[in-house]
Formats: C-alpha cells, sequence, structure tokens
C-alpha cells in the first residue's frame, strides 16, 4: 500500500519539474527575444539549408556576380532576426529575388505594421515560432516542393508495420522460454532491423527530419492564426482543417520524441535505439507519406503563412535596428531615380550621401583608392535591393521605378579557368550587356574600375564604348573610375562627381562626401613628399601632374 501513494507522488513531482522547466524556458526565450530586438542575432548560418528553399522556388535569382559584389551573405547576417527557419529560408529567398511587382510590396509592408503594432502579439508569436528553430525544420520545404515515393517491396514494408511486434514476441519468447532458437530469432531480428533502419536512412533522409517538423508548423500556424488574422488568415484556416487527419496519424507516429538531438545526450541514445529496434522512421514514412502527398499544397500554404509572418517580425526588428529609414516611393514610367542621405547598413558610422540620376545620363565617379567610391556604388546597390524585397530604404527618402540590379565590382584571376583579370571583367561586363538587351533596359548598373585590367588606351577607349551604349538604352548606370579622360570623351553621356581626401603630415583625411564635378585635388604627391620620397621624384611628378592638370581642368 506504501508503493501506490510514493508513485503518485512521484508522477505529481515529475509533471510540476517539467511544467517548471516549461515555463522558466519560455520566460528565458522572452528575455533574449527582448533583448535582441533590433540587432544582429550573432549565430552561425548553414547556407546550404538556408538557400535550399530558394534554390526551389527561383528560377532567375539574384546573380552569382552581384551577390558577389554586395557581399550577400553578410547582408543576410544583418538583416536576418528570424525566429524560425521557415522564416530564416523565407527571408533569404525574399532577398535573392528584387520584386517587380509595387502591390506585393505594399502587402508585405502592411504585414509588418500589423505586426508592429501590438508589441505583446508580436513576442507572443515569436515565441510560438521558435518551435520550428530546430535544424530539422530547414526540411519542411522538401514535403511539397517534392513527391516522396515508397521504394518498398510489398513484403518489407509488410514487415516494417509489425516488426516491433515481431522482436517484443521474440525477446518474451526468449526470456520465458530460455530456448536458443528464439535468441537466434531475436538476434536475427535485431540484425535487420539495424540494417533496415541505417541502409533506409538516405531514402527517407528529408522525412525523417521534416515529417516532426510538419506537426510543429501546423501547432504554430494554429496558434499563430488566433493570434494574428493577416491577409492570408482565411487560406491558412482552410489548410489547417484539411491537415487534420493527418495532424492525427503524426501524433501516432512522431519521431522526435522530444529528446535532445545531440549524441552525446543518453536520452537521445536510448530514443535512437528504440527507434532502430521498433523501425519508427520507415515505419512513419510508410503511414503518413500518402498523406502528405496528396496535401502539399496546403503544407506550403501554412509554410508560407508562418515564414512570412517570421520575415514581417524580422524586418520589423531590422527598421527599429537601423539609424533611420524610408519607405521607398516606387513611381511607374519614371526616369528618375533619388536617392536622399543613403548609407550602407553594414558600415558603422557611415556617411552619408544623396544622388539624383536619370535614365539619358549616366553617372561617372573619379577619386582616389579609398576615397568612398566603392562603397557608394555598393550602398545605391544595397538600397535597391533593400527597397525591391523588404520595402525598407537606408536613407531618407527613395524614389525610382522599379528596376533589375547589374554590377561588376569583385573581379579577379581564375588561374583554375585559365582566366586572365581582364577576360574576368570582360566576361562580367559582357553579362551586363546581355541581360540590358534581353530586358530592353530599365537596369540599375554598377561599375567599379571599368577594364582596369588592360592597357590605358584600349581601356578608355572601351569604356567609352560601352557606356554610351549603356546610357542609351534607359538604364540608371554608375561608373567609378581613375581614367579622368573618360570624363572628357563621354561629354554630356555622363554628369561627372567625385571623392576627394586632404593631405595632413603622412595621413590622408577622406570627408567620404560625394562632390559636383570631376577629382581636384591630388593630394598623392605630398603624401610622398611628407614620408620623405627624394626630392627629385617630387619636382618630376609635380611637373607632369601640373601638366595633366591644365588639360583636364
Amino acid at each position: 500500500m506504501i508503493v501506490l501513494p510514493f508513485i503518485v507522488l512521484l508522477i505529481v513531482a515529475v509533471f510540476l519539474y517539467t511544467n517548471y522547466r516549461r515555463k522558466e524556458k519560455q520566460r528565458q526565450l522572452f528575455l533574449e527575444l527582448r533583448y535582441n530586438w533590433g540587432k544582429p542575432i550573432d549565430v552561425l548560418r548553414n547556407y546550404r539549408l538556408i538557400s535550399a528553399y530558394s534554390n526551389h522556388l527561383h528560377s532567375d535569382p539574384l546573380s552569382a556576380a552581384l551577390a558577389n559584389d554586395i557581399d550577400f551573405e553578410k547582408l543576410f547576417e544583418y538583416v536576418d532576426r528570424t525566429n524560425s527557419k521557415p522564416g530564416q529560408q523565407y527571408l533569404y529567398a525574399k532577398l535573392r529575388k528584387p520584386e517587380r511587382e509595387r502591390h506585393k510590396l505594399l502587402d508585405f509592408d502592411q504585414l509588418i505594421e500589423q505586426i508592429g503594432a501590438d508589441e505583446a502579439k508580436r513576442y507572443t508569436i515569436s515565441l510560438e515560432l521558435q518551435r520550428l528553430n530546430k535544424s530539422d525544420a530547414y526540411y519542411v520545404h522538401q514535403l511539397f516542393h517534392s513527391k516522396a515515393v515508397l521504394d518498398y517491396s510489398p513484403l518489407v514494408k509488410l514487415y516494417i508495420q509489425f516488426a516491433g511486434m515481431l522482436w517484443i514476441a521474440a525477446l518474451t519468447m526468449t526470456i520465458i522460454l530460455h530456448n536458443q532458437f528464439f535468441f537466434f530469432l531475436t538476434l536475427g531480428l535485431t540484425l535487420y532491423n539495424f540494417y533496415l533502419h541505417f541502409t533506409n536512412k538516405e531514402k527517407i533522409f528529408g522525412f525523417v527530419h521534416s515529417l516532426p517538423q510538419l506537426r510543429r508548423l501546423i501547432h504554430a500556424a494554429t496558434n499563430i492564426s488566433n493570434q494574428l488574422q493577416t491577409a492570408h488568415y482565411k487560406e491558412a484556416q482552410d489548410s489547417i482543417n484539411n491537415l487534420k487527419p493527418l495532424n492525427r496519424k503524426l501524433a501516432i507516429v512522431s519521431l522526435d520524441g522530444g529528446v535532445s538531438a545531440d549524441p552525446t545526450d543518453l536520452g537521445s541514445g536510448i530514443w535512437e535505439l528504440f527507434k532502430i529496434l521498433f523501425l519508427l522512421e520507415p515505419r512513419s514514412f510508410i503511414t503518413a507519406i500518402d498523406e502528405v502527398n496528396n496535401h502539399q499544397q496546403d503544407i506550403e500554404v501554412l509554410f508560407n503563412y508562418v515564414a512570412e509572418i517570421d520575415a514581417a517580425i524580422s524586418v520589423q526588428s531590422l527598421r527599429v535596428g537601423l539609424p533611420y529609414y524610408c519607405k521607398p516611393d516606387f513611381v511607374n514610367g519614371s526616369e528618375q531615380l533619388e536617392i536622399t542621405d543613403l548609407y550602407h547598413p553594414l558600415i558603422a558610422n557611415c556617411v552619408p550621401n544623396s544622388l539624383s540620376a536619370k535614365y539619358s545620363q549616366g553617372v561617372l565617379i573619379t577619386g582616389s583608392n579609398m576615397s568612398g567610391k566603392t562603397t557608394f556604388i555598393r550602398s545605391i546597390a544595397v538600397n535597391t535591393l533593400l527597397a525591391q524585397t523588404l520595402y525598407t530604404s537606408p536613407s531618407h527618402s527613395y524614389q525610382a521605378p522599379l528596376l533589375d540590379i547589374c554590377s561588376s565590382i569583385n573581379m579577379a584571376d581564375s588561374l583554375d579557368e585559365s582566366k586572365s583579370y581582364f577576360q574576368a571583367e570582360a566576361l562580367s561586363i559582357f553579362n551586363i550587356l546581355n541581360h540590358v538587351k534581353a530586358n530592353g533596359g530599365n537596369c540599375l548598373i554598377i561599375i567599379d574600375e571599368i577594364f582596369r585590367g588592360t592597357n590605358t588606351i584600349e581601356r578608355v577607349a572601351a569604356a567609352r564604348a560601352i557606356l554610351s551604349y549603356l546610357s542609351a538604352n534607359k538604364n540608371f548606370v554608375f561608373v567609378s573610375t581613375h581614367d579622368l579622360e573618360l570624363a572628357e570623351l563621354l561629354g554630356e553621356e555622363y554628369a561627372v562627381y567625385s571623392f576627394e581626401e586632404m593631405a595632413a603630415d603622412e595621413r590622408l583625411i577622406f570627408d567620404y562626401k560625394i562632390k559636383p564635378g570631376i577629382l581636384k585635388h591630388k593630394n598623392a604627391i605630398a603624401v610622398l613628399k611628407a614620408i620623405g620620397y627624394p626630392e627629385s621624384i617630387i619636382t618630376n611628378a609635380t611637373k607632369v601632374s601640373d601638366e595633366l592638370g591644365k588639360k583636364y581642368n
């Protein structure tokens, strides 16, 4: 009689402790969310898994050249404040595909504002999204991006369904009868189950990860829809109702087991052994896969519903953390691009600059190294990308049509492909020309130090011809260069601006402000003199500089 009360007390104690741990974990998550609000999140990111959803979704995403030129991964790491893996994948995919339909950007902004209006509700939703923050949730999109095919023979399928009962029966008979036959039968079944478990892991790998997370997705979508009625609320509710039978099946065959995924964890090891002996992974695959294939559209609806809300919360956090931002004004048919006080969000205390450009006249930017030319043109590309993906521009005002973005900035020799620096440049700009031709213009084109990899005469001649072509085909063109001759040859086709610096002792002082007109101050010789170069070199260099200066002034 003493044993029964003890068992009851033990069960109550375990329940109370579990409940306490759950609430304490939620409290810690809540404090973490508050602390991280408005800040970049410094965590390791698995881009192979993050990009998987985008790779399935986009047939023509952001070019690899542009992603490299603007350091896309660093930009994403700054923007990404998502709470779930599907949200992270959705945000990545969104950044990889600049929007060309204004109403979609306005709809997304409306969702951001709706979530941002109620702080308490936002934190509740964020905690719900944390359910999908395990790495396994990266695989959920596979449930609607590909059809699962059962590749088991009918006999093996039948065995998998009853494997657990057969193993228990054989073990029980071994213990009761002490019979060698049943011992070897138990051993044989155990080895065969190990074989099936591991040889079929590759076949069902994605589904082993994604099926348990599907339950979490349905649960999160249900709770979020009770908190927030978005434009897709009705569609999400219909999909939740359609997935109820599947959700019940997943509850029976769920694979998470509520244990840690840490291989050194004892509970995780015991659970893994349990799955092997009872063949839970292939069994759950067989049980649920037909239902999953029949409800791919509903799963996709819920994935997008939850992921878009998470991405919207992330953008709200981004906006809060920026020094300032604006919502872009997209003017259809406009031939003007005007951005006031734009800055690069990845550069601390970045000096803001303003610009105004038009289709009929490109922009040529001169200046010495480190003066700010490349940062400025990168800032233009980043602003345009963020404006056309997140409806957020790091500037005081942004007005432009919707544009394609092309760039040629980070060039390098390619020994593997036997390409010289100039060949890499030439191919990069050739790709821009092809894109312009295919799309009839309407591009933002960013080029840094055009054709720096070849001799001066041919560089200037080729650059002049290409830049004339680009500006004549309805594009906003921004080009940085050291070649002052280009300004003279292009004439009124390009407006000329410059970044300048002042020499002080042995240092160069930069103000990083763009100014109209060609580069006027030439301080490189002054720096050489301050360092202590021979007077004959300084005199000779000054003489040649003055002669060239008279020509270009």
